[in-house]
């Protein structure tokens, strides 16, 4: 298992309900591919989303945001967590 962060450019800005809601859609699709979605970070203003996800691979994280709610993300890159 990988770790990954991927990153999300919205035209227009971002609602951080709305990111909420596409999180509660990841939830509830993951499991079927043996990813995680931990955690997310929202920049409403500037439309950016950063989520961080435990995947076999980037492609099945991509695959986990294309089924649950069509949002796939600009950018992932394979990270190391720090304290």
């Amino acid at each position: 298992m990988g770790l990954f962060m991927d990153v999300h450019h919205m035209d227009g800005g971002v609602s951080a309900a709305d990111v909420a809601g596409a999180h509660q859609k990841d939830v509830e699709t993951q499991e079927q591919y043996g990813v995680d979605y931990q955690h997310y970070w929202v920049d409403e203003k500037n439309g950016k989303i950063f989520c961080l996800v435990e995947a076999p691979d980037a492609e099945t994280a991509a695959r986990v945001h294309r089924e649950a709610h069509g949002l796939e993300a600009d950018e992932i890159y394979p990270v190391t967590q720090g304290a």
